[in-house]
C-alpha cells in the first residue's frame, strides 16, 4: 500500500470539492517539478513541461517527448466535475422567517439524498469592478453548515406513497441559509411593520454577507456557487481498506492520472493529462471535452514545436492513445440482481477496463479496439498492475457514458480506465484504497507506451 498517496489523494479530494479547487491544485502540483504556464513560453523542445487552463475550470499538462508530435501522444483524460447542487442566479428568499438559498442540481443525483446531511458552499462571486471573492463555508470546524429539511415520518405517509424520485423536488433542495426569531406583536401597527422592514430575516442575512464578503445581493447574479457535502474523506471500515469521500467520481481517476504524469519523465512520444468540466451534463459548454477545448489545446502546444499545420494536428490527434480516465460501477452484494456478475468491477479488484460504454444497445459507446486493449494487457502484466474487464451493470438496467467517445470522435484509441466506486454519484461514495494504488501504476504503465 502506497501510503503517501492516497494520503495525498485525500487531501486533494478535501481541498478540491470544485472543478476551480482543483484546477488550483494541478497547476501547483505541476509547477513545484518545473511545469510552466504555456502563456510565458514560446518555443517548446523535448523534456520541456507545460500546462494550460481554460476558464479555471479545466487543466492539460503537456510532457514534450523526443519523437515528433504528429506521431501521437499518450494521453490520461479525466473530468474534475461532480454531481451537486448549484445556486441559483437569484437565490435568496425568505419564507416565514426562515431564509432560503434556492438552488438547481447539476448532473445526475437522487434527491433525497441529499436532505437531512450538512452541506457546505462552494464556489467564487464575481463583482462588477473585477474583484473574485472565493467562497468557502462549512469546511472549516468554526464554520456553520446548511441543510435541506425533510418531513418527519410521522407526517410522511403521502410522501411514502410517491415513488423515490417524487421524495422531494428539484425545486424543493432549497439550503435553510439563516433565519430571524419572531417578535413579539406590539399594539402599535405602524412600529410592527417598522421593526418587521428592519429586521426581516433576508435583510440581517445580506447584512451579514456584505460585513463578512463585501457582497450585495446583487452580486449573485455573477456567481457560481456549489453545494457539496460538508467534511473531509473519511477511512472506511474497521480495516481501513476503503476510502469514503464525495466527489471520487471522477476525482479519484483526476488526481491519479496527474500523479502519474508528474512522476513520469516523457522519452519518445509526448504524454499529457487533460482534466476537463462539465462530463457530468454531456461535456457540453466551453470547458467540456465536447467542445474544441482540447484540440485547441494541442494546437498551441504544435505550434510550440514545429511548424503549425492542421494536417499535423489531425495526424497527433489520430495517432494517439488515450485512457479515459473515469470510474465504473463496483459490483454491489446488496444490490446483486442488477449486475453481470462476471462482467462487474469489484471493489480492491484493481483496474477496471471498459472496452464499452454507453447504455443499453451501447448507445453513446466509444468502443475500444481489441488491438489497443491487447497493447495494454501487455504493458499492465509487464508492469505487475492488477485489472479487471467490466462493464457498468445488466444490459437492460441502463448505462452511463464518459469522456472517451468524444475522443474517440478524432480517430485515436482509447478505452475506459478507473476505479471502481460503490455508491456513486451519492453524497458520499466508496472506493478501494487497493485500487486507488493499481490506478496509478496503470497510468504509469500506461505512459511508457513508445508505439
Amino acid at each position: 500500500m502506497n501510503k503517501k498517496l492516497i494520503d495525498d489523494y485525500k487531501k486533494f479530494l478535501d481541498n478540491g470539492k470544485t472543478e476551480r479547487e482543483c484546477v488550483v491544485q494541478i497547476a501547483k502540483m505541476a509547477e513545484e517539478i518545473g511545469y510552466k504556464d504555456i502563456n510565458s513560453v514560446e518555443s517548446l523542445k523535448p523534456g520541456d513541461k507545460v500546462y494550460i487552463k481554460k476558464m479555471d475550470k479545466a487543466i492539460a499538462l503537456f510532457n514534450i517527448g523526443t519523437e515528433n508530435i504528429e506521431n501521437g501522444m499518450n494521453i490520461l483524460g479525466a473530468h474534475i466535475d461532480s454531481p451537486r447542487l448549484d445556486a441559483k442566479q437569484k437565490p435568496l428568499y425568505e419564507n416565514d422567517n426562515i431564509v432560503y438559498m434556492n438552488t438547481h442540481y447539476y448532473g445526475g443525483i437522487k434527491k433525497y439524498q441529499w436532505t437531512t446531511i450538512p452541506l457546505a458552499i462552494h464556489g467564487i462571486v464575481c463583482k462588477k469592478d473585477g474583484t473574485k471573492i472565493n467562497i468557502v463555508i462549512g469546511e472549516d470546524e468554526n464554520d456553520p453548515v446548511f441543510c435541506i429539511s425533510d418531513i418527519l415520518p410521522h407526517l410522511a405517509q403521502s410522501q411514502m406513497q410517491n415513488k423515490a424520485s417524487e421524495f422531494i423536488t428539484g425545486e424543493d433542495l432549497d439550503l435553510i441559509f439563516g433565519s430571524k426569531v419572531p417578535e413579539k406583536e406590539t399594539k402599535e401597527k405602524e412600529e410592527k411593520s417598522k421593526k418587521k422592514e428592519k429586521n426581516s430575516a433576508k435583510k440581517i442575512i445580506l447584512e451579514l454577507l456584505k460585513e463578512k464578503y463585501k457582497i450585495e445581493e446583487d452580486d449573485f447574479l455573477s456567481s457560481e456557487l456549489e453545494i457539496v457535502p460538508a467534511g473531509k474523506a473519511r477511512d472506511l471500515g474497521l480495516d481501513r481498506s476503503f476510502i469514503l469521500a464525495y466527489g471520487q467520481d471522477d476525482r479519484s481517476c483526476a488526481f491519479t492520472s496527474v500523479a502519474a504524469l508528474l512522476e513520469n519523465q516523457a522519452e519518445k512520444r509526448t504524454c499529457c493529462c487533460l482534466c476537463v468540466d462539465k462530463e457530468e451534463i454531456g461535456s457540453v459548454g466551453a470547458t467540456g471535452m465536447a467542445s474544441n477545448l482540447f484540440e485547441n489545446m494541442v494546437a498551441e502546444v504544435i505550434s510550440r514545436c514545429q511548424n503549425y499545420s492542421e494536417l499535423v494536428l489531425r495526424r497527433c490527434l489520430a495517432n494517439s492513445y488515450m485512457l479515459s480516465s473515469d470510474v465504473n460501477a463496483a459490483y454491489d452484494p446488496m444490490n446483486a440482481n442488477l449486475f453481470d456478475k462476471e462482467n462487474s468491477s469489484v471493489l480492491g479488484g484493481g483496474v477496471a477496463f471498459q472496452k464499452f460504454t454507453g447504455s443499453r444497445g451501447k448507445s453513446g459507446a466509444s468502443d475500444a479496439n481489441p488491438e489497443f486493449i491487447a497493447k495494454l494487457r501487455n504493458q499492465m502484466d509487464n508492469a505487475k498492475v492488477v485489472y479487471q474487464m467490466a462493464e457498468l451493470g445488466k444490459v437492460d438496467q441502463g448505462g452511463g457514458g464518459t469522456i472517451a467517445y468524444h475522443a474517440a470522435k478524432y480517430g485515436m484509441n482509447v478505452i475506459d480506465a478507473g476505479v471502481a466506486v460503490l455508491s456513486m454519484h451519492a453524497p458520499w461514495e466508496i472506493t478501494s484504497k487497493e485500487d486507488i494504488c493499481q490506478i496509478y501504476e496503470c497510468y504509469k504503465a500506461f505512459l511508457k507506451i513508445d508505439n
